[in-house]
Parts: C-alpha cells; structure tokens; sequence
C-alpha cells in the first residue's frame, strides 16, 4: 500500500496495527485523506489554501448555469479530491478543511470566487485569474504560488468545459485574510495585506510544523523528542514517530540536542546530507563522490556511512540517529 501523497511505500506491520479494517484504510490513503502512523493510528489530511480555491473558483464558473453544492478539483498531487461548497450566479464560497493539524490559522477559512463569461474564439479559449481582498501582495504581485495557481486553472478550464462557455473572468478572495494574515509570517517575508494561497501537493499534512512557536521551548517541554532537519524529514519523523514531539531544527542540530539533553529519548531523524555533514564536515573527502546522495546511490552500504554514525557518539552521547531515503525509507537506524 503506497500513500499517493508523499509516495510513501507503507510498511505492512503498521497496515496490521491500524484499527480501521484494511479496505477502508486502503480508500482513505488511496484518496490522500488519510495518513497511517507507525503505531497504527491514522490522522487526516485537510487540504490547502490553493485546494479551496480551486474548489471556490470551479464551483463559481459552474455556478453560471446551476447551483453548485459539491465539486470536484485536481491537486498537484495528482488526486482528485471533492469539496462541499456554496454556489449561486456565479458566486461561490468554500471553507478551507485542515484536517487533524494541530495548528492551523487558516482552518475554517472563507474563500470566495466570483465568475463571469468571458468571450472568446472557442471553448476553453479565455480565462483569466485575479485577486481580491484578502490574498496578500508581494512586489506588487498577489501572493498565489505557482503550483496552486496551476491548480486553480485546471479547475476553471475543466468548469469551462462542462457548461460549455468560452472563458471565464474568476476572481478570488478571502474575506478574513487580513485579520488571519497577521496570525501567520507573511509580514516577515514581504507579504501584505492578506494571505498567501499555497499548496505544493493540495493537502495539509496533519501535524504542526513549529514555524510560530519557539523551537527550543518546544523541546524543553517534550519528553521524548524528534529533531529533524527539513519539511522530508518532519514528513516521515511524525509518521515513524507519533508519540514523540518533532521539531524541524535545520543545521543547528547541536543546539537542538543541548535543549534536550535531560530528555528521556533524543532521536535525530532526516535525509543524510546535513546530519552526516554535521558530524563530520569532511564526510566526503577520498570518496569520489560529490554529495553525500552521490555517495549513497553508489554504495548504499559504503562503512563511510556507519564510521560516520559510529563518530557521533562522540559529541550526542545517548542519541540515536535515523538516515531516511527520499520515499521514507530506513537507510541508516543507528543506536550508539
């Protein structure tokens, strides 16, 4: 069983540990919905920004001929996914679904498309996107990521054809963004005066990344704690791990480990390059190889990588360190 949203290929000890039975387990990873947990318990995706917009936007142009109460909209992920949604001449109104995040400030969002014809040679021929209130601007250019705002094409074009109109004029906005945007970190990347439409896969993943909170608060307060190094290795350490904090530290792995060190259980779990580089920045000197993925894909089990692992103990006494492959995968489980 593959989950299509990180295709992360599911072990099938975790299939047997999880309470739902197996043919309902299999619709709900199949669909992206849901995510399943090394100890069997499973937790729902919600879907993103640029998913409700998509779904606002499609069920507005629709919405020119009939009213709309659900539609159906492509992710980047490559599932479709159906959202409710209310929709009358034109105008149409979605709320964004975050699913079992913990921490989510644009959960239970309003996010509103207003649609009308547009003319044009054929079907299909023009459409075009803007953005009203409540979608934020950065230089002057409205804050809608390319994956979502692909997304959010698809999903007109598709309306388009359906009703059979040649284009259609959508226009999209969020009626709180303001008042949300001062809840997220849009100010400190240059982007004002609302929200940011994102969405790389369509869909929230159902754990809290730490990008408000204080990291090194945050492990002080966990018993047993995760430190990763970037969004892959959160991804997985929360799948692997679900009754440990994980927090995101980067580079500062060293820091990470001396907020926890009273901690019952530190573990270090991420892709190879910049934990292996932490523990020995001259990793890769003598090995032929450039990065340390050039490493791996030559040799999976080059003893670089376990005299490596094996250093560490050196300086994170106690920790265990767990190498993950880019689909989630178990490279290296080392326990000093």
């Amino acid at each position: 069983m593959k989950d299509p949203v990180n295709n992360f290929e599911i072990p099938p000890e975790w299939i047997e540990r999880a309470a739902l039975p197996e043919d309902e387990l299999s619709a709900g990873i199949s669909s992206g919905r849901l995510v399943l947990l090394a100890d069997g318990s499973v937790l729902r995706r919600g879907y993103t920004t640029g998913t409700t917009a998509a779904a606002a936007a499609k069920a507005a142009v629709l919405s020119l001929k009939r009213i709309i109460e659900r539609v159906t909209v492509p992710t980047p992920a490559g599932i479709d996914v159906t959202l409710p949604v209310s929709a009358s001449c034109g105008r149409a109104s979605a709320i964004k679904d975050c699913g079992d995040h913990g921490f989510d400030v644009t959960g239970g969002i309003e996010i509103v498309a207003e649609a009308h014809e547009s003319g044009g040679a054929d079907v299909g021929d023009s459409i075009s996107i803007t953005a009203g209130r409540g979608i934020g601007v950065k230089r002057g250019v409205p804050a809608i990521n390319p994956a979502p705002m692909e997304q959010i094409r698809a999903a007109i074009a598709e309306a388009v054809r359906e009703i059979g109109i040649s284009g259609a004029d959508v226009m999209i906005s969020v009626p709180r963004g303001e008042e949300i945007a001062l809840e997220t970190l849009n100010s400190r990347v240059g982007v004002i005066g609302g929200i940011s439409i994102l969405g790389t896969t369509g869909f929230v993943e159902p754990w809290n990344e730490h990008l408000l909170e204080t990291k090194q608060e945050l492990i002080q307060q966990a018993e047993q704690v995760v430190l990763t190094t970037g969004r892959l290795g959160m991804r997985y350490s929360n799948m692997l791990f679900p009754n440990h904090t994980v927090v995101m530290v980067g580079n500062r792995i060293s820091e990470g480990i001396d907020a926890a060190k009273d901690k019952s259980e530190v573990i270090v779990c991420g892709l190879p390059g910049l934990i292996l580089k932490w523990i020995d920045p001259e990793v890769l000197r003598g090995s032929d190889s450039l990065t340390t993925q050039e490493l791996i894909d030559r040799n999976p089990d080059d003893a670089r990588i376990d005299r490596t692992l094996a250093a560490a103990k050196e300086d994170a006494p106690g920790v265990r360190i767990v190498l993950l492959n880019r689909d989630g995968s178990i490279l290296r489980d080392y326990t000093p």
